[in-house]
């Protein structure tokens, strides 16, 4: 469960949108399966910031096999994001220093900066952008 905790925590960080869109899938996924829970331990937690993770981990002895298991599967979808953000960091460290170092963090911006100049940069780096199918929306 605290491995959830910290992949969530360390997507928080994250601008692009795949991981946007792997938490929010994720968060459906989670929320359909653990109904049951959220309505019986964590009603009146606001949702945001981890809260409602917070609410499984206190309550981790009481949750159904779909919940867990609803939990597990988000943490593979989310652990698969951030090593593809990983992946095009690491390759496209000088890239980014060099193509985007002016683009603000956040948002997206930096992944659609190199998008932008995928014919400027490294070939290492392109070739990381379409291993994981960067893509901004």
């Amino acid at each position: 469960m605290r491995r959830i905790l910290i992949v969530l925590s360390t997507l928080s960080f994250f601008g692009l949108v795949q991981a946007a869109m792997a938490q929010s899938s994720v968060v459906e996924m989670v929320t359909k399966a653990c109904q049951k829970e959220i309505d019986t331990y964590c009603s009146q937690v606001k949702q945001g910031r981890g809260r409602m993770l917070a609410c499984f981990y206190a309550h981790e002895d009481k949750l159904s096999v779909k919940c867990i298991n609803a939990l597990y599967d988000g943490m593979a979808t989310l652990e698969r994001t951030v090593e593809a953000i990983s992946h095009v960091a690491s390759q496209c460290r000088q890239d980014i220093d060099t193509h985007c170092g002016a683009t603000v963090p956040g948002q997206g911006r930096v992944a659609k900066c190199l998008l932008d100049k995928k014919s400027q940069v490294s070939r290492p780096c392109a070739m990381a952008i379409d291993e994981v199918g960067l893509k901004v929306e």
